[in-house]
């Protein structure tokens, strides 16, 4: 893992979670290289961590204590609020044709 162990990656979680009012997360598959775990705090910053596959990362969350959603709903979407360092590094890119 990514984060040297699960009880690392569960104390990334619930410190994500504590500094955010609380968090939900989605739960990706990205092949070989395991599962992203993405949190969406309450307050709309969102982050990401990896885990080496679904399974760990759903324990994870479950020994953190936040809720994992299936699936992206447009609540939780719009809930999100990008960064501006993240607008700026979107702006600087060109789009290929």
């Amino acid at each position: 893992m990514a984060q040297g162990s699960d009880t690392t990656l569960t104390a990334g979680i619930k410190s994500f979670a504590a500094g955010h009012g609380g968090a939900t997360a989605v739960i990706e598959y990205v092949g070989k290289r395991g599962a992203r775990i993405v949190l969406v705090g309450q307050d709309g910053e969102w982050s990401d961590q990896f885990a080496d596959d679904t399974m760990v990362a759903r324990k994870a969350c479950e020994s953190a204590g936040v809720e994992v959603q299936n699936e992206w709903e447009r609540e939780l979407m719009e809930q999100m609020r990008p960064s501006n360092d993240l607008w700026r590094s979107m702006s600087r890119r060109s789009m290929a044709r």
